[in-house]
């Protein structure tokens, strides 16, 4: 213990003298082990009253050395510990200062910051905390499909290679299999949402188990049922909208794409009935069943069934077809330009939103019910619970929420 202290003295001396004092100490140290104590000692003492002197020059020599022109000290003074200690308190200080209590909050500040949490929550997380939330959040498995509930805002694929459904599947299968799992085994995602969509999402444990339910959808044999919010209430209450949808350039200030109506009738020119025109061969045909479960406050909640898969094709069903956009569509509620979702007086006030703050609503569209030809013993049927932005959305529209009933 005696030598350890003297040890870690010898770092405030320069070089040659830490030498000659480290051996004048291995020296006092040997003789006292060998049983000459009163020698041992005495050179002991004369080491300790040099130590003693030794900090007032070695501070002069590291002020000098500080002021050297072209000395290393004088480039990059020495960071200690409590100065690295001292900004980090600094700069937890400041952002706590940046974000204030929520007792401090107003009501929309408070309403705002529920909605980021609900809908953000899961976007910039390590993977793996992902892959647990999603394998906690199966719906149903069996030897050859998986069904997850996939949270909002995370996409399904993502080749730019940020986190994604598809990025964390090995983590989640070696999660459900353990220590049974198969060198071959996978999950590969076979009917995809899109990004701001919420709910059920179909998995295959094998490429054959893909290709099986591939082949069923393409036979229309996957039922899928969405649960959407709207922005208006759709007139009439039930029915199909069969128009088919086409990509547009939108040109102004910020030119872009959208998925647009491209329908095979127009109104005659005497305007008492439709004359079927001639369809664009880049247009792909949209079929999407809908019903209104609910409606208040200006809103509505509506079942949709999409037959057929065209990009954002409820969406646009919904806003230009019916005139009653999805809540939260800050694409397709406007054509020609890129802003955020225009919502009416009331609808904002039952939010507790203003209309600046608009944009923070996520998209409300969610896959609530997945179908599927099962085994003999019946249809693969499975319901996904909804988001609770969702949920809280309902209940401050005073829209019914009745699961049985829907089921």
């Amino acid at each position: 213990m005696v030598q350890t202290t003297w040890f870690l003295s010898l770092w405030a001396l320069d070089m040659s003298t830490q030498a000659s004092m480290y051996a004048t100490m291995n020296v006092c140290w040997r003789t006292a082990c060998g049983g000459d104590w009163s020698s041992g000692l005495n050179a002991l003492l004369s080491l300790q009253r040099c130590l003693r002197t030794a900090p007032s020059w070695v501070r002069g020599r590291s002020a000098a050395a500080k002021h050297a022109p072209g000395s290393d000290a004088a480039e990059k003074p020495r960071l200690r510990a409590i100065d690295l200690a001292r900004a980090v308190q600094r700069e937890k200080a400041k952002s706590q200062a940046a974000e204030a209590p929520k007792d401090a909050m107003s009501p929309q500040q408070r309403r705002v910051s529920e909605l980021k949490q609900f809908s953000q929550q899961l976007q910039h997380v390590h993977p793996n905390v992902l892959a647990k939330h999603l394998h906690r959040g199966v719906l149903y498995q069996d030897q050859d499909l998986v069904v997850i509930n996939k949270p909002y805002g995370v996409p399904v694929r993502d080749d730019s290679g940020a986190i994604s459904i598809s990025s964390v599947l090995p983590v989640i299968s070696i999660m459900m299999e353990g220590r049974k799992a198969r060198s071959g085994s996978q999950l590969l995602p076979c009917v995809g949402l899109e990004k701001e969509t919420t709910g059920a999402l179909l998995l295959a444990r094998s490429e054959e188990a893909a290709e099986h339910v591939l082949s069923l959808h393409r036979n229309n044999q996957v039922h899928k049922k969405f649960w959407v919010v709207t922005v208006g209430v759709p007139v009439p209450s039930e029915g199909v909208i069969d128009i088919p949808i086409i990509e547009r350039q939108v040109s102004g200030p910020q030119p872009h794409y959208k998925m647009a109506l491209s329908p095979v009738y127009k109104m005659n020119d005497a305007g008492n009935g439709v004359t079927k025109v001639r369809s664009h061969r880049q247009a792909n045909s949209a079929v999407t069943k809908y019903r209104v479960l609910d409606s208040s406050s200006g809103c509505s909640l509506v079942e949709l069934q999409p037959f057929t898969g065209v990009k954002n094709q409820m969406r646009v069903h919904m806003a230009f077809a019916l005139g009653c956009p999805i809540l939260g569509d800050h694409k397709y509620s406007h054509w020609s330009k890129l802003a955020p979702q225009k919502l009416p007086e009331r609808v904002l006030a039952k939010l507790g939103l203003e209309q600046s703050k608009a944009r923070h609503v996520p998209l409300h569209l969610h896959s609530r019910q997945l179908i599927l030809p099962g085994t003999s013993e019946g249809d693969i049927s499975v319901f996904c619970p909804l988001p609770k932005y969702f949920t809280q959305t309902l209940k401050r529209l005073h829209l019914i929420l009745d699961d049985e009933k829907y089921k």
